[in-house]
């Protein structure tokens, strides 16, 4: 007997005047097999009879009497396999199923599946998933998720039209944040001669040259920014392994290379950021903590989308910005609509 999920074969006899009207003789052969998906009942040019949850497909030319029968076969057939499968059911034995196993995404657990906590489903009903709020109502509802015991960071995320791959598309600068970033930087800077003193008196938290270098090679790493003048670059180039996979190591791009070491301390001391796109494109920002008021956090946003607009690449073609969210660092983000974003003016 038939088991369910394999397909089988049924032989007819020739019928009435086969051989005699459509030249073919000896007896026919229809292979049945199980479709996946429904379809109705039809006859194709390929000699195909297909009727749900089976396929025939038949080995010569037959007339409409013949199809019939065929048809009828099949019914029959149907009738058996669903016996079949009812008998294993009710004798306990398994209906063995064949099935491909999943590769790539789809092996991956669904999103509805996986595990979140509690306090993030509740936050996440804030807001509507895919819908694109005005810079004000977003910068609220940003407020109300961040309910963790600490104070939580806020992120901005820009997805840009451009490759990172490409010189001419590639994105990196950096912005001052008018309120600042509520987080103490400290600041290590490289240097010798007189610019020594110049960064002891400006503020900076470690001030060295090739010792600092050397306790760098070490492990020393207690520092948030690292800043170097032109003349110490080619010492620091043997740190390129250490601090580059960090995001330490100076360039002038970020302004961490530079001669003028007193205001680059000041700067970085208040809040300058410094930004770049990753390779897919997207560039990640803080600009500010839960804790700040509204105004704050909104002015603060403002001026990172006005330094990542000022700064757009030269091989940036057609539209610039293709969405852009924010979100606290433990919370759900929210979709911005870009429209409103770049037309916004402060009151």
């Amino acid at each position: 007997m038939a088991t369910a999920g394999a397909p089988f074969a049924l032989s007819l006899p020739p019928t009435h005047r086969l051989e005699s009207e459509s030249g073919f003789s000896g007896a026919s052969t229809v292979n049945f097999s199980r479709l996946t998906n429904k379809k109705a009942m039809f006859f194709t040019p390929a000699r195909t009879f297909s009727m749900y949850p089976l396929v025939l497909r038949c080995g010569g030319a037959f007339d409409a009497r013949t199809m019939k029968s065929i048809a009828v076969s099949a019914f029959a057939a149907e009738a058996e396999l669903e016996e079949a499968v009812e008998q294993e059911k009710d004798e306990g034995g398994a209906v063995a199923v064949a099935t491909k196993p999943k590769k790539g995404k789809a092996a991956l657990p669904l999103k509805r599946d996986r595990s979140r906590s509690k306090r993030f489903l509740e936050i996440q009903n804030l807001r509507e998933n895919k819908q694109e709020y005005e810079l004000k109502t977003a910068i609220s509802l940003l407020k109300q998720t961040a309910n963790t015991k600490f104070v939580e960071t806020v992120e901005a995320h820009f997805r840009l039209n451009i490759d990172p791959k490409y010189n001419d598309q590639q994105l990196r600068a950096t912005v001052n944040l008018p309120k600042g970033t509520g987080q103490t930087v400290r600041v290590a800077v490289l240097t010798q001669g007189e610019k020594f003193d110049e960064a002891k008196s400006a503020g900076a938290d470690i001030v060295g040259g090739e010792d600092l270098i050397e306790q760098i090679k070490g492990g020393f790493m207690d520092f948030d920014k690292l800043l170097a003048t032109p003349d110490m670059m080619p010492k620091v180039a043997s740190l390129g392994k250490i601090l580059g996979p960090r995001g330490l190591m100076p360039n002038p791009k970020a302004g961490t290379v530079t001669t003028n070491v007193p205001q680059a301390i000041a700067e970085f001391k208040k809040g300058k950021v410094e930004y770049r796109a990753d390779k897919t494109g997207i560039v990640h920002l803080p600009f500010g903590k839960a804790d700040f008021s509204e105004e704050d956090l909104t002015t603060n946003f403002l001026a990172a989308v006005r330094s990542v607009e000022t700064n757009k690449p030269s091989g940036a073609k057609g539209v610039y910005w293709k969405s852009a969210h924010i979100c606290s660092s433990m919370g759900p983000s929210i979709r911005l609509n870009i429209k409103d974003m770049l037309d916004f003016k402060l009151p």
